[in-house]
């Protein structure tokens, strides 16, 4: 079906979140048209739920350098870190930090110096953070009230497919809540869809982190890489019989001092790892998991009754625990690993630039080399800030010359294949979480190829089905070819880390309708 309607604009953004926004306004303000799709409202994306912080170096931190702040970033990335890459998007947080706060953004103040946390992995106090535990909602607010009111945001629209033309974008295919299709012609798309949290029964990602950009950069001929490596939170809130969104336990609580200990009142990670709760996030997960496997419990315990005045610090923490019955300046927390983030994603450079004329990407979408195996907290949100502002100015910076808006022509709703969603989820959560194997991998396969059918993609629901099924077959072709453990893929059948695949980057690209293996070409941004 052709759109019902047409508009036309400079630059679509496919996201509201930190990135999506930071890059709409950047354009915006060099004096292209942008137009924000996005799938609820504007603030109801990933970015408002983010706690800890934003991982910066800001000067005023005695010894803390970026030089610092990348060696912690590479550690962490076990051996996938792009470390130019990294040097490039952390040396711009600084500048990043300091336009947001021109914006608006209040973050939490200790005298006359903005107050700092530490997490894991981090080897200094660096973490700047808002309202305690709440520092995605506090960018968000800012982001959405500094917006230029020249961008028109389209709520309630879900992106369908990019038009290209000999190989160009020309703009982007769009369904409403109600099915009704239109097309908005563009020369340049940017995607900051988000995350990948609809794979797995349990996630800390709302509903909306459906692999959307994925699929949809796949479909436009671009590259994937790193996308066996799904991080999980060690210490998301552990509800009894939940399926969807569990609550956050920041690991900032254990940088202040909150202590992980199994059922039995056992540290959780004495004789883990010398770092103890302050370890990477894949050596605390996989740790829980190997203590949940051994016992049979449900949870662990993260004990925070220790934790100086940690109802007011800590207060988002604190009203998901009281939801629970738990009041956790008084008892233990009961936490265990839940889906995060992913550390891979859309193939691009350090001003988001994919290897498709006219598309970008930007956020937890994207795969800049920032973070490799393993993300180090509250790298986040920084790169959404720092990478999604230069992308702004580099699709202003590429549309300089005279300017010529495609026809809102050729773009047609198609069909693609999609799985029963929550056959698909309970699936991935057994077969490709922590802890996967061999036939393990293959089974999970199996079984959501069964349960797929082709749809047409002319629905919110539709479309989100079928993006998750593209993506758990990306994510299990690449965890299938990486036969060691590293980071937070962990292979029980492989479980040592192999140095033939130090440095080396799986690409994923979709030819003919097939997912395809190759090496990753850096200096191209595709596979080779």
């Amino acid at each position: 079906m052709i759109g019902s309607w047409s508009a036309a604009a400079d630059l679509v953004v496919v996201g509201s979140g930190v990135a999506g926004l930071s890059a709409a306004s950047e354009a915006s303000r060099r004096g292209l048209r942008v137009v924000v799709v996005t799938k609820d409202a504007p603030d109801e994306g990933s970015t408002r739920w983010a706690q800890g912080g934003i991982a910066v170096v800001l000067g005023d931190v005695a010894g803390d350098t970026v030089d610092a702040h990348v060696a912690d970033t590479v550690a962490a990335g076990g051996g996938l870190v792009d470390a130019a890459a990294t040097a490039d998007i952390l040396g711009a947080g600084r500048a990043a930090v300091q336009d947001l706060r021109s914006r608006g953004a209040l973050f939490d103040a200790s005298g006359t110096r903005l107050a700092r946390t530490r997490e894991g992995g981090h080897g200094t106090t660096r973490v700047i953070h808002a309202g305690g535990d709440a520092t995605g909602a506090e960018v968000q607010r800012a982001l959405l009230a500094a917006l230029p009111g020249e961008i028109t945001v389209l709520a309630h629209h879900t992106a369908v497919a990019v038009g290209r033309d000999r190989g160009r974008v020309t703009g982007l295919e769009v369904v409403d809540d109600a099915g009704v299709p239109g097309v908005v012609a563009a020369p340049a798309v940017l995607l900051a869809t988000g995350g990948v949290g609809g794979l797995y029964e349990t996630t800390t990602n709302p509903a909306v982190a459906t692999a959307d950009g994925w699929a949809l950069a796949l479909r436009a001929g671009a590259a994937l890489a790193d996308v066996e490596f799904v991080q999980f939170h060690p210490t998301a809130l552990a509800v009894p019989r939940l399926v969807g969104r569990a609550p956050l336990v920041t690991e900032a609580l254990r940088g202040e001092g909150a202590h992980l200990v199994e059922l039995s009142g056992r540290g959780v990670m004495d004789d883990v790892d010398p770092r103890g709760d302050l370890a990477p996030r894949d050596v605390v997960a996989g740790a829980i998991t190997a203590v949940l496997a051994r016992t049979g419990a449900e949870h662990v315990l993260l004990d925070a009754t220790g934790v100086p005045d940690v109802r007011r610090r800590f207060p988002t923490v604190a009203a998901a625990c009281d939801g629970i019955g738990v009041d956790l300046a008084r008892e233990p927390i009961p936490v265990r690993p839940a889906q995060h983030y992913a550390c891979g994603g859309v193939v691009t450079d350090t001003t988001g630039r994919t290897g498709v004329p006219g598309l970008w990407a930007a956020g937890e979408v994207a795969r800049t080399g920032l973070h490799g195996a393993n993300r180090l907290a509250s790298n986040s949100l920084l790169e959404g800030l720092v990478v999604g502002r230069r992308a702004g100015a580099d699709v202003a910076a590429a549309l300089s010359g005279p300017r010529v808006v495609p026809e809102p022509s050729g773009l047609v709703v198609g069909t693609a294949l999609a799985a029963d969603r929550a056959v698909l989820q309970r699936a991935m959560s057994r077969g490709a979480a922590i802890g996967r194997d061999a036939s393990g991998l293959a089974a999970t396969s199996d079984v959501i190829e069964a349960s797929s059918v082709p749809v047409a993609l002319d629905s919110r629901a539709a479309v989100e089905d079928a993006a998750l099924a593209l993506a758990a077959g990306a994510v299990l072709a690449a965890a299938g070819s990486r036969t060691e453990s590293r980071g937070c893929h962990l292979r029980s059948d492989f479980p040592r880390r192999d140095d033939r695949w130090q440095g080396a980057s799986t690409a994923v690209t979709l030819v003919d309708g097939r997912l395809c293996l190759g090496a990753l070409d850096t200096a191209l941004g595709g596979a080779a």
